[in-house]
C-alpha cells in the first residue's frame, strides 16, 4: 500500500484536487482531503512541489511506423538539405541495415525551401537503398537503390516522381509497404517494445495504434494484438485496423476499425492533396477526396452495422464534411446508442460539421502539436491557404463548446510524442480566442483518451476502484503559467501503481516465436 501526498489532480468529473491517493494492489481505494486512521500505516510518498495525475493517452499514433522510424534516422531538426544529406553519411557508415530509412524532411524548414533530391541523395548513398519520409507520412524521397527495386511497382501509380524521387499519394503507399514487408518479426517486435519504452518515458501508458500499412497479412495488426497481450509493464494498446473491410477488424475480434491510408479520406497540407472546398490559394487546385462519398458511406453502413468503432481522417474542410456526413447518416440509418465514432486530425473543420458531429457523439482525436509545427510555419500555411482559412485552423475552442469530445495524440511519426507539448500547444493555440483551459486540456490527454476506447471504466481519471495509472509531474500544470507549461517535467509513469520498466529482450524474442509457432503470421 502506497499513499501520495500533495496535489492529485483526478480529472474526474469536477476535476477535484484532492490531497491524498491511496494504491493498494495496483488499484486506487481511496483519493480525499483527509486520510482514513486506516490507511495511515501506508507507505508515504510525499509529492512536495510536484502533482499526480493521469497517465497520458496517445489517441492517434501509428506505432509500427514510429517504432520502425525512431530505430532509424531523425532529419527533423536539420535546417539546410546539406545537413541532411551529412546526417545520412554518417548514419549509412553506423547503420547494418540493408535498407536505410530516415524521417522528418520538410521543404518549408530547411533553407534550399525544396525536399532533399534523389540526386543529392545518391552522393551520399549510392550503394544502399534510402528512403527518407516526409515529415507528414504521406510522401517519400527514395535513392536510385531502391528506385530500381520499386519501379515496376509504382511507375503506373499516381504521385511517381523519378527525376526528383519524390513519391507521393498511391506511389508512396507502395514504396511505405514495399519497407516494411521487408522488415523480419523479430526486428519489429524489437523496434516495437523500444518505442513503448520511449512513450512511457513521456508519461504515455496507453496507444491507440493505426495499423494495417503493408506488412503481408497484416502482420503488424496481428503482432500488436500480441504485445497488446503480452506487455509485461501494464502498457496499453488499442488497434485500430486500417481497412476499409470490416472482417478485418471481426476476424480478429477487434470492436473498432479506422484510421488512415485506406482510412483517409484526403491527403494533407504538405503534399497540398487535403481536399478543400475552396481551392488552394493562387491554384484551381482542390486536393484529393480518395473516395465518393457513396464509397465513404458503404463503408460507414457496413461498420456501424457490424458494432464496430469507426475512426477516418480528415485535414481538409472537403474531407471533414464528408466525414461528417456519411458517419452521421450511417447513425441515422442504424442508430447506436454510443458508437462513439471518431474523425481523426479535424485541422480545418466547418461549423456545419461541428454541430453534426456533437449531435451524433462523433468525436475529434486531434494533434495539438500540428499549432505552430515547424515542419510547417505559418508563413506557408498562409501562402498555401490564405489568412482567412490560416484564421480557422484547428478551432479548439468552438469544438469544445460545441460539446465535441476533443483527445490529444501525436499521429506519430509526424510528431514526437510529447503530452506536455500538447498541453502547451492546446493551452497556447496561435488562432486567437481557440485555446483550451489547462484543465480541460489536460482531460482531453488523459480521461478523454480513455474514454474514446470505451476504457473510461478502468482507467482516465484518478478516484477509488480505478487503476493507478499515473504519472507523476515536476509541477502543478494549474499552477504554472499557460505560457510556460511546457516547462513540465514527466519524472515516472506508474502503471498498476508500479514504476514502468523498459521490457525485457526475452519478452521480444518470446513473443516473436508465439507468433511463429502458433500461426499468427
Amino acid at each position: 500500500m502506497k499513499v501520495y501526498e500533495g496535489s492529485i489532480l483526478t480529472v474526474n468529473a469536477t476535476d477535484d484536487v484532492a490531497r491524498y491517493l491511496v494504491e493498494d494492489g495496483g488499484r486506487i481505494v481511496y483519493v480525499g482531503n483527509n486520510l482514513p486512521e486506516r490507511y495511515a500505516t501506508g507507505e508515504r510518498v510525499d509529492l512536495a512541489g510536484r502533482a499526480l495525475c493521469p497517465s497520458f493517452v496517445d489517441t492517434h499514433e501509428h506505432l509500427a511506423s514510429f517504432a520502425t522510424f525512431n530505430a532509424g534516422l531523425n532529419v527533423m531538426d536539420a535546417r539546410t538539405n546539406a545537413q541532411i544529406c551529412e546526417m545520412v553519411s554518417e548514419f549509412a557508415v553506423r547503420s547494418s541495415a540493408k535498407t536505410l530509412i530516415a524521417f522528418g524532411a520538410s521543404p518549408y524548414s530547411v533553407e534550399e525551401g525544396h525536399l532533399v533530391t534523389r540526386e543529392e541523395l545518391d552522393a551520399v548513398c549510392p550503394d544502399r537503398p534510402l528512403m527518407i519520409v516526409k515529415y507528414d507520412g504521406h510522401a517519400c524521397v527514395v535513392n536510385t537503390p531502391l528506385l530500381k527495386k520499386v519501379e515496376d511497382k509504382v511507375s503506373v501509380l499516381r504521385g511517381y516522381h523519378p527525376d526528383t524521387g519524390e513519391m507521393n499519394q498511391e506511389a508512396f503507399f507502395a514504396v511505405s509497404n514495399f519497407i516494411t514487408d521487408s522488415l523480419s518479426i523479430p526486428e519489429l517486435v524489437r523496434n516495437i517494445q523500444h518505442a513503448m519504452d520511449y512513450l512511457a518515458s513521456k508519461g504515455i501508458g496507453m496507444v491507440h495504434d493505426v495499423s494495417g500499412v503493408g506488412f503481408t497479412g497484416d502482420l503488424d495488426i496481428s503482432l500488436e494484438q500480441w504485445l497488446a497481450k503480452s506487455a509485461q509493464s501494464g502498457f496499453q494498446i488499442r488497434v485500430f485496423p486500417q481497412s476499409l473491410d470490416p472482417k478485418v477488424a471481426t476476424k480478429r475480434h477487434l470492436p473498432r476499425i479506422g484510421g488512415c491510408f485506406a482510412c483517409a479520406l484526403d491527403g494533407c497540407f504538405g503534399s497540398k492533396d487535403a481536399a478543400m472546398h475552396e481551392p488552394y490559394e493562387g491554384t484551381d487546385d482542390k486536393g484529393v477526396l480518395y473516395y465518393t462519398d457513396e464509397q465513404v458511406l458503404e463503408f460507414c453502413r457496413a461498420a456501424n452495422r457490424a458494432g464496430l468503432q469507426i475512426e477516418v481522417h480528415a485535414i481538409g474542410d472537403a474531407a471533414f464534411d464528408q466525414a461528417a456526413r456519411c458517419l452521421a447518416r450511417a447513425l441515422d440509418e442504424f442508430p447506436r446508442e454510443d458508437a462513439r465514432h471518431g474523425i481523426i486530425h479535424d485541422d480545418l473543420p466547418t461549423p456545419e460539421g461541428i454541430a453534426l458531429c456533437a449531435s451524433h457523439g462523433i468525436h475529434f482525436p486531434m494533434q495539438s502539436s500540428f499549432i505552430d509545427w515547424p515542419q510547417e510555419p505559418e508563413s506557408y500555411l498562409v501562402e498555401l491557404l490564405g489568412e482567412e482559412r490560416v484564421g480557422r485552423l484547428n478551432p479548439l475552442r468552438d469544438i469544445a463548446d460545441a460539446g465535441v469530445v476533443i483527445s490529444l495524440g501525436s499521429d506519430a511519426p509526424c510528431t514526437d510524442p510529447d503530452p506536455i507539448l500538447w498541453l502547451h500547444r492546446a493551452c497556447n493555440n496561435s488562432t486567437p480566442g481557440q485555446s483550451l483551459t489547462i484543465r480541460e486540456a489536460l482531460r482531453a490527454a488523459t480521461y478523454n483518451g480513455a474514454w474514446a476506447t470505451f476504457d473510461e471504466h478502468d482507467r482516465g481519471s484518478l478516484e477509488a476502484g480505478k487503476l493507478a495509472d499515473m504519472v507523476i509531474l515536476s509541477e502543478n500544470p494549474y499552477e504554472v503559467p499557460t505560457a510556460e507549461l511546457q516547462r513540465i517535467k514527466v519524472e515516472e509513469l506508474l502503471l498498476q501503481g508500479r514504476p514502468y520498466r523498459p521490457q525485457r529482450q526475452g519478452v521480444a524474442a518470446a513473443i516473436a516465436r508465439g507468433m511463429l509457432g502458433h500461426g499468427v503470421c
